[in-house]
């Protein structure tokens, strides 16, 4: 029996570890942090601008996913 636990464990063990659960401890939610954010956002978006990016404004109204025509499928299935 512990020969078959011992090979399970070895098959398994090599195995990509699994996706670790965020824990909300309040620490990304501090004034702190926040401002580290802001200003590694800034850091970036500087860098971005230096490099030759542009940014553009764009309208509140805008979406990228436009609503779609509901369709129905009432009555489509064969007789």
């Amino acid at each position: 029996m512990s020969e078959e636990i011992e090979e399970y464990n070895n098959e398994y063990s090599n195995s990509e570890p699994k996706a670790v659960k965020h824990i909300d401890d309040g620490s990304d939610r501090s004034i702190s942090s926040k401002q580290t954010i802001r200003r590694q956002l800034q850091e970036d978006i500087e860098l971005f601008l230096k490099k030759g990016g542009s940014v553009q404004r764009v309208g509140t109204h805008i979406t990228a996913d436009p609503p779609k025509k509901p369709s129905s499928n009432y009555g489509s299935r064969p007789i």
